[in-house]
């Protein structure tokens, strides 16, 4: 082929004059980055409800231990975002943190304990809704505030001092 016939083929088309396929390849490969993406967030859901299961299992212990120890719950109150307000709660239980932000209920929920501050909820009560317990409390918050959860476990216990 000369050069002028060459240049009169239309770009995207080879010698056979069949076209390339750029549009094609790059579908396959957003494709392929899809499938790899639906493949890890899969992954993460079932490594977090592995975790969560497992989190159950100790906080179900925890909940058995205190009663046969005699560790008496008390009753659990929420606090506004930023530590702003204190809020009823029906819920009774065990503080998980020193911040009272964390606890698990006599019920084996477990609950963080942060509301949206409102007058509302300062006169009637917040009911806070169960989470799926973690193994870290507050992991991936800064330094110092990620605390394991049988550790934190064993301190409501009162087996451990610190």
């Amino acid at each position: 082929m000369s050069e002028r016939d060459a240049s009169s083929v239309p770009a995207g088309a080879d010698d056979a004059g069949a076209p390339d396929a750029p549009d094609q390849s790059a579908a396959d490969w957003r494709s392929r980055r899809r499938e790899a993406a639906d493949a890890h967030e899969a992954a993460l859901r079932a490594r977090r409800q592995a975790e969560s299961a497992r989190a159950r299992e100790l906080i179900a212990r925890f909940v058995a231990d205190a009663r046969d120890r005699g560790v008496a719950p008390e009753p659990l109150h929420a606090q506004g975002y930023g530590g702003r307000g204190r809020y009823r709660t029906p819920l009774e239980g065990w503080y998980l943190r020193r911040d009272r932000t964390v606890a698990v209920g006599t019920d084996g929920g477990f609950y963080v304990l942060t509301v949206p501050p409102s007058l509302a909820a300062r006169l009637r009560g917040v009911r806070p809704e169960p989470q799926d317990p973690p193994l870290v409390i507050g992991a991936g918050g800064k330094d110092g505030e990620s605390l394991d959860l049988p550790v934190a476990l064993a301190r409501a216990l009162g087996d451990d001092a610190t």
